[in-house]
């Protein structure tokens, strides 16, 4: 009986990687399951670090368990997430278990907008009943009575040139629904709910740093060819100008007086003509 129950589970968690790796909603549930088997016992406050299986390497997961009556009176700051007090998980539930993903260079392959693209990867913020292992995997949403949620991004990949593009948050909640909300805070977008979390730019930006990247690869290509060709046209100019001095020095050589040539031995050696003017005494007196 404990090998059929172990062969089932097995079965159930293999059916629910394959759906992950195509289905954002089925991915949560897989990180989720995942984590609990990391940590068969989470202990309530505690925060745990999550190492995602080599198949779905670059994804961050942190995992920590909360009292609901807790929650509500101190809230919580979750790596780039700023929780207020006052807010209430829906169904109430006395325990209930946050999950945060980061899905790094996964973002894309996961979530989208239409005319839109991420210059950020998207956070998630999942709430899940702990009450027992039966419900653990029910999500839960949150009522915000007063302050909203922050999300934080500490990093937005936008060129100098789109400072002033207008930015719009993006919160990606269950079967592919996206709400777009404007950024009234510096690096930073508003929630009121969990789910999952990006900043975009509209797509006509987008296109034009995809093109500016292009045009740099290309200069930077022309820039090193240019170089070689400048380099190259150097050293054949340099060959050029030192062959012409030789050749000049040897012309000028073949037009200056030939010397004879006489055998000292054997070996030649140069030799000079005879003396054209010839030495005369200045005056024939002999004493």
């Amino acid at each position: 009986m404990g090998s059929k129950t172990i062969l089932i589970l097995v079965i159930l968690f293999i059916s629910r990687f394959a759906r992950a790796l195509n289905d954002p909603d089925s991915l949560d549930d897989f990180l989720s399951d995942y984590a609990y088997a990391k940590i068969s016992r989470p202990k309530t406050g505690i925060l745990y670090n999550i190492s995602a299986p080599a198949n779905f390497s670059g994804i961050e997961v942190m995992f920590i368990r909360f009292r609901t009556r807790r929650f509500w009176l101190q809230g919580m700051n979750f790596s780039t997430f700023q929780i207020p007090p006052r807010i209430l998980p829906m169904p109430f539930v006395k325990r209930f278990y946050v999950m945060y993903q980061n899905l790094g260079n996964w973002s894309s392959y996961y979530y989208n907008v239409p005319n839109y693209t991420l210059v950020t990867p998207i956070v998630g913020l999942l709430f899940y009943n702990a009450t027992n292992s039966i419900t653990r995997n029910s999500k839960l949403s949150l009522r915000v009575n007063k302050d909203p949620i922050l999300v934080y991004f500490p990093r937005i990949f936008v060129l100098e040139d789109n400072k002033n593009v207008s930015l719009q948050c993006a919160r990606f909640g269950a079967n592919g629904s996206v709400e777009l909300t404007n950024m009234t805070l510096e690096n930073a977008c508003v929630a009121r709910d969990q789910g999952h979390f990006s900043i975009v730019m509209p797509m006509a930006t987008a296109k034009k740093m995809e093109r500016f990247w292009k045009w740099w690869v290309v200069g930077f290509g022309v820039g090193i060819v240019g170089l070689i060709l400048v380099a190259f046209v150097g050293v054949v100019m340099y060959k050029f100008v030192k062959r012409k001095r030789i050749g000049q020095m040897e012309r000028q050589s073949e037009r200056s007086e030939a010397l004879d040539t006489t055998l000292v031995g054997t070996s030649k050696m140069p030799s000079a003509t005879g003396i054209r003017t010839q030495p005369v005494l200045e005056n024939d007196y002999v004493p």
